[in-house]
């Protein structure tokens, strides 16, 4: 399907024909809402975290532990968005267990995608800042994310470099908001 403006309003920046449950890295940005600054302040060139900066990183960190087929690597959040690498590697092969602590028959858990590694990131995060902030059912999100599948090793350096020296770019960034 081709691009129309009248009845579509964002141009996908998804690869073409790319299984994006195939194993390799991704880096991803992500924004808030208005790219309003909720996740603390830059002081000089370093990150001053907020309670809500502590719960989106917290989710970061807890994703492994929901799709057992991801490794986390590089993670920065700044005031108004959060840029990451993430690595699928595969799903386990082990069954998901039951309630009592079983395995159920003929049943395997799935391969992560990166869209539903993103999608669980940004909706439990979404909830929990919300709640901590008081903003229950407003957005924290933008409605789509920045991704783009590594595709060497020189480029995953380089996404790693520009993730570590964020915050010290954070004054030349045109979305920035000096006064929070």
């Amino acid at each position: 399907m081709t691009f129309n403006p009248d009845i579509h309003h964002r141009r996908s920046i998804r690869l073409r024909d790319y299984d994006y449950t195939s194993a390799g890295a991704y880096f991803v940005t992500i924004c808030t809402q208005g790219k309003e600054c909720l996740f603390g302040r830059i002081d000089g060139e370093v990150m001053v975290a907020n309670d809500a900066e502590r719960l989106v990183e917290s989710v970061w960190y807890s994703l492994p532990e929901r799709f057992s087929g991801t490794e986390l690597d590089a993670f920065v959040i700044m005031p108004n968005h959060v840029h990451f690498i993430v690595f699928l590697v595969g799903a386990t092969l082990a069954p998901p267990l039951t309630k009592d602590g079983g395995t159920s028959k003929g049943a395997a858990s799935s391969t992560p995608t990166l869209g539903s590694v993103v999608r669980a990131f940004k909706s439990i995060s979404a909830i929990e800042v919300n709640r901590v902030l008081g903003r229950q059912g407003q957005p924290l999100w933008q409605r789509n994310y920045y991704e783009r599948v590594v595709r060497d090793d020189g480029e995953l350096r380089g996404f790693r470099e520009y993730i570590q020296h964020n915050p010290a770019c954070w004054s030349e960034d045109e979305n920035n908001d000096l006064t929070t």
